[in-house]
């Protein structure tokens, strides 16, 4: 008699259509970003539909998010970045603009040492390394890494994975000073009223700003010019910006599909090989800022919580949240060191990848 023939492996996703693949996509992401928002993680609407695309590009998904909803989700991000900044931020950066400097410049010097270490030996490649170390934004050194030749897959995963540990890391610490048990980030209101002058402005400034940035040929044309002309007209003129919850999550969900489609096999086994590389950077890196909010606290008598969090490489949407749990903590220097820090990097970053490129080289 004949042995019965053994079951056939489950079918691909690639072999369904295209309207179940986003069926599952989209499915598989709510789960993903639920259980990373009931833990507490942060970017948890990017994170969680990253995974679940890097699941689905790794198992033979064939569909990929259309250029124009991946290019309109960098133009909001951008508006993002704008509608964060203020003129209270400002002002204390200009009277205490030397310290800032310093602090951003040394933090940066240590990045770059560390993406040149490990792009050097080969562990990652190119200036993959470089951006995944830059200690800005997470989502905007991910598009702009995309733009200078840099793997934004590889990229993506450091800088996410160091945003988790500087979150958690940053909230560890706040309990050594002040009870942030019962702090929580403010219930995020998914389908606010919209206030059609400040809407109106947000979707026109993302437009314009990336049609600009492409006729400018910006490097990470809708991510920046969405956000250098955010900038001039919400603070030349006070413009107001209403970026709601669900049009955010929306960009973040998109971002985070069109990163993880792209990741393969291969791609996925070599970010697992190099991940001990990867972690010892990321703790290095906190070390070493952590180090800055000790002298900041030892020779200049800033308090040690406030330090700690302006200094944090990453997170500022989790280090903003622990800081406003304590009366202790001075926000606006806390803010002010965070924002001058990405601004700056979005300033330098290309000319330090290229520069840390020819280093490699040699």
């Amino acid at each position: 008699m004949q042995a019965p023939a053994p079951p056939s492996p489950p079918q691909s996703l690639g072999k369904l259509p295209a309207v179940a693949q986003w069926v599952v996509l989209l499915l598989v992401s709510l789960v993903f970003a639920a259980i990373l928002e009931f833990a507490g993680m942060p970017a948890a609407m990017l994170i969680g539909p990253m995974l679940a695309a890097i699941l689905a590009g790794t198992n033979g998904a064939t569909v990929r998010v259309p250029s124009y909803g991946f290019a309109g989700s960098q133009a909001l991000v951008g508006c993002l970045v704008a509608a964060s900044l203020s003129p209270a931020i400002f002002a204390t950066f200009l009277h205490e603009w030397p310290l800032f400097i310093g602090v951003v410049t040394a933090t940066l010097v240590a990045s770059s040492f560390l993406g040149w270490f490990i792009s050097r030996f080969k562990i990652l490649p190119g200036t993959t390394a470089v951006w995944g170390s830059a200690p800005g934004g997470a989502t905007a050194m991910v598009l702009m890494a995309g733009a200078f030749g840099a793997d934004a897959r590889l990229v993506a995963f450091m800088q996410y994975l160091r945003v988790i540990f500087v979150s958690i890391s940053a909230a560890m610490i706040a309990r050594l000073w002040v009870d942030t048990s019962g702090v929580e980030a403010p219930p995020g209101i998914w389908f606010p009223a919209i206030e059609w002058p400040a809407f109106a402005a947000t979707l026109a400034i993302a437009a314009a700003g990336g049609f600009a940035g492409r006729l400018l040929r910006l490097p990470s044309p809708y991510f920046l010019g969405a956000a250098i002309l955010g900038a001039i007209i919400h603070l030349g003129l006070g413009a107001p910006m209403q970026l709601p919850v669900w049009l955010l999550g929306t960009s973040y969900m998109l971002i985070g599909w069109a990163i993880g489609l792209n990741f393969t096999r291969a791609i996925l086994h070599h970010a697992a090989r190099a991940l001990p590389q990867i972690v010892g950077s990321i703790v290095a890196l906190m070390s070493f800022c952590g180090g800055l909010a000790w002298l900041l606290s030892h020779e200049l008598g800033i308090d040690p919580l406030t330090a700690y969090l302006a200094t944090s490489p990453g997170g500022m949407d989790s280090v903003a949240i622990i800081a406003a749990a304590s009366d202790s903590v001075d926000l606006s220097f806390v803010m002010a060191l965070q924002s001058a820090r990405l601004v700056i990097v979005l300033a330098l970053g290309p000319s330090l990848a290229r520069l840390v490129a020819r280093w490699i080289k040699t």
